[in-house]
């Protein structure tokens, strides 16, 4: 017996979706169908691929094996047959479907634009944007790239810096007037902090002094998942908060927060495009890392080139 492509996207989709009934939902497909097809993989396979019991399915070991190869064979069949039809000399209308994931808060405020710029330079090219602060494990979950804040953490990923931002300790004028402003990163000990959930050891907050590094212990009696969230608490003088620049510069330049602990430097920030290393690189996602490189290769739209007190160099008024 034989099996088809399809037979190995379906296995994938629902080792992936842990059900025959998520699977066929995402398929659009009978489960009726999903089960034959996985039935038909087995049996030209000679090998089991997944343990039923009780209506619960688990993968085996060769389950496991054969995804592991698998996915990056039918990437790079994926990318051949978009080459053959398309081209790689980037004059070929784009076709198909490019699905990005993207955090949440730099999505909605800054990456809408560019996407959007990018769909109206290629009105035949379907696109997915997924945004979510958790990192995405994009080859098993469908996406062709994605936008990563800091550094990175999967090897296995190829990857292009688009530029970088800056951690930035602020909070409110209020907050700073009842609490007073911490002079030195030991001072957060007595702070109320604003927590990002999504961070390892959450609970050092990392400064740099020159060629020093200084670790302040925090305590986060609130701690959320999002950063626009966290702006929010910080502006409503609920403590200090270690913001990205593109979140907040706006209140900065606006007074609603103001920078502390100035003469300390905190993390800085790499924003790359990241993506499964296929080759050759399908001409959609060539061109849409193109798109982002030359978008962001003026400075980060988060940047007022008119501002009179640079972000970098921020005076702090002390409350009386």
């Amino acid at each position: 017996m034989r099996y088809e492509l399809s037979d190995l996207q379906t296995f994938l989709a629902v080792l992936d979706h842990g059900t025959v009934t998520a699977a066929a939902a995402r398929l659009n497909l009978a489960k009726s169908v999903v089960s034959k097809r996985i039935g038909n993989l087995e049996a030209a396979l000679g090998a089991a691929l997944f343990r039923r019991n009780a209506g619960r399915i688990t993968p085996t070991e060769a389950a496991q094996r054969l995804a592991e190869r698998l996915r990056p064979a039918l990437a790079e069949l994926a990318a051949a047959a978009e080459s053959a039809a398309w081209g790689m000399d980037g004059a070929a209308p784009l076709r198909g479907t490019l699905r990005i994931a993207a955090p949440m808060s730099f999505g909605t405020m800054y990456l809408g634009p560019i996407i959007a710029r990018f769909a109206a330079a290629n009105p035949e090219l379907e696109i997915i944007a997924d945004y979510d602060d958790r990192a995405r494990d994009l080859p098993r979950e469908g996406f062709d790239v994605g936008i990563r804040i800091g550094e990175a953490r999967d090897g296995a990923l190829k990857a292009r810096k688009l530029c970088e931002d800056r951690i930035i300790a602020c909070a409110s004028p209020d907050y700073l007037a009842a609490y007073g402003t911490p002079a030195m990163p030991a001072d957060l000990s007595r702070h109320q902090v604003i927590g990002y959930s999504h961070v390892p050891n959450a609970q050092t907050w990392q400064f740099r002094q020159g060629d020093r590094m200084i670790a302040a212990p925090v305590h986060s009696r609130l701690s959320l998942n999002n950063g626009e969230a966290m702006r929010d608490m910080a502006e409503a003088g609920l403590g200090i908060a270690m913001l990205p620049g593109f979140i907040a510069a706006q209140p900065l330049r606006q007074g609603r927060l103001v920078p502390v602990l100035a003469d300390y430097s905190a993390r800085t920030l790499p924003i790359a495009a990241v993506w499964p290393p296929v080759e050759p690189m399908p001409p959609k996602l060539r061109r849409f890392v193109d798109h982002l490189v030359a978008e962001l290769d003026g400075g980060k739209p988060w940047q007022d080139p008119g501002l009179e007190q640079p972000l970098d160099q921020p005076q702090i008024v002390q409350p009386d």
